[in-house]
Order: structure tokens, then C-alpha cells, then sequence
């Protein structure tokens, strides 16, 4: 069965590289829906041929309430408020959704758990592989260091990037502080600047680099004496991101109401379940 997908975003830079996975993937999915904000200069253009690939049929559009009754799952990489606007109606409509939206509150993670809870979620903060085995490296690491050395997250994007650290750092972070059985939010330190004193025992330290067209750079520290691990990956495109996604909504659109990441979806394909 061809899986119908929806994407948000669809004419940025991520949008268009989901679009370009997506069609390269015919038989497996297919684009059905490619939603914008109301206000692009690209409404009503062809998909196919914003990439220069000739024309698809797949328009781009405003209105997902119009076009959701053609999708069995819908990938969204935009602001915290759309999402949790797009999320109610999937929920409204059983549909389920990939989240890639980084920079929620609290609050709104809240929100969106509470309207998606009857819905299949998949939600990550990075959906490329390499990211998400650095997950399972860090945790490793966490185990056998996070006691002695001292850790830091440093992280490097684009100029366009808004909210920072990034998710993934955040990711990363909280790995790390579930291992020692701590919340990140009681270790973090997001800002060092004039006389700070001596390193606190038990941080872990984040870094920003906000700056050109960096796709994403992710290092995790850990420094004890006379010694020091780095566990870094670096993304030379969005295409890992793209695909990673992709294959999320495939295997999304046949998982029951519940909540998942891209660790399970890797898992699953580990099994061949």
C-alpha cells in the first residue's frame, strides 16, 4: 500500500527536501498534501516543479483542513504554534503525525501530548540515524563517566536557526541527566559571562553557534583528568533529517494511538518488526 503524506512548511528548506525524499520513494509514499502559511508568494504552485522536476499534480496550499482527508500521516517541521494547530485536527481526524518542530515550552509539549493522545505521535528532535545513535553512544558514555568528568554540549547551526540550544542539545542533555537519575533542568547551565567561579560538580555546560548555512553540528564532552571524550556528529545536509522523517511516517501510518520517537523506529527496523 502507497502511503499518502502530508507536509508542512513545504516551500522552506526543509519542506522541499521532504518533498524531494518523498518522491523519490514512488511506490513506497506518495505527496498529497504540501501545506504553507497563508501568506507565501508560493501558493498554488506545483511541488514538481518548485523542484525542478517537472510538474507532480501536488499543489501547494494553505487550507490542511481541505486536504487532510487525502493523507494517512502528516510530517510537520514548523513553529510550535502551528504544530499544535495542525495537531488538532489530525486528531480531529485519526491522522497521524510526525513532529520535527524544535523550541516547544513546556506548556506546549504538555498541550501537544494531551492532543495527540489518541493519535499515533512520533516526535524527535532529530530524526537523522547517525543523530540518534549518538543517543544510544552518549548514554554509554554517560554510564561509565557522567560521575567523574565534567560535560559539555556544544552546538552549531545556521544564522536562521530561532531557539537555542537546539533540540537535539536538548535531547542530548536530557540523555545524559536521565542516567544519573537527575533533571537536566536542575543541571543545566545555558550562559557563562564575567566571573563565574569555579565549574559547579554535576553540570552540564551548552554552547551556541549561531552562523551561516551550518546544517548542525552536535559535540558531547566528556572531560575528566588527563582524558577527554568527545562523541560528535556533524550534518553536511537536511537530506538525513529528510529521510529520517519519511521513513518515520511510513512505518507511523501502521503503529497504534501512542507516542514514539525515532529510536523506535529504528528499533523496529533492527527487528523487522
Amino acid at each position: 500500500m502507497t502511503i499518502k503524506i502530508g507536509i508542512t512548511g513545504a516551500t522552506g528548506r526543509m519542506g522541499r527536501m521532504l518533498a524531494e525524499t518523498i518522491f523519490k520513494r514512488d511506490g513506497i509514499c506518495q505527496l498529497t498534501a504540501a501545506i504553507e502559511r497563508q501568506e507565501s508568494s508560493l501558493n498554488g504552485a506545483d511541488m514538481g516543479e518548485l523542484l525542478g522536476i517537472g510538474i507532480n499534480g501536488t499543489t501547494v496550499g494553505i487550507d490542511l483542513a481541505a486536504a487532510i482527508t487525502g493523507v494517512d500521516v502528516l510530517i510537520d517541521f514548523t513553529m510550535p504554534e502551528a504544530t499544535l494547530s495542525y495537531a488538532a485536527l489530525c486528531a480531529r481526524h485519526s491522522v497521524p503525525m510526525v513532529v520535527g518542530t524544535t523550541g516547544f515550552t513546556d506548556t506546549q509539549v504538555t498541550q501537544l501530548h494531551a492532543i495527540t493522545q489518541d493519535i499515533p505521535l512520533c516526535q524527535s528532535a532529530n530524526f537523522s540515524p547517525g543523530v540518534n545513535l549518538a543517543f544510544t553512544l552518549v548514554e554509554a558514555a554517560a554510564r561509565a563517566l557522567g560521575q567523574s568528568a565534567d560535560i559539555e554540549i556544544a552546538e552549531a547551526h545556521h544564522r536562521h536557526k530561532i531557539d537555542a540550544p537546539s533540540g537535539t542539545a536538548l535531547a542530548l542533555g536530557d540523555v545524559v541527566a536521565s542516567v544519573l537519575g537527575r533533571e537536566l533542568s536542575e543541571m543545566a547551565v545555558y550562559a557563562r559571562e564575567g566571573r563565574t567561579g569555579a565549574r559547579e560538580p554535576g553540570a552540564i555546560g551548552f554552547s551556541v553557534i549561531r552562523a551561516g548555512d551550518i546544517v548542525g553540528d552536535h559535540t558531547v564532552i566528556f572531560a575528566g583528568e588527563g582524558e577527554r571524550l568527545e562523541i560528535t556528529h556533524k550534518a553536511s545536509s537536511r537530506s538525513a533529517f529528510a529521510a529520517g522523517a519519511v521513513t518515520a511516517a511510513c512505518w507511523l501510518a501502521g503503529q497504534p494511538a501512542g507516542r514514539y520517537s525515532m529510536r523506535d523506529v529504528l528499533a523496529s527496523e533492527e527487528t523487522g518488526s
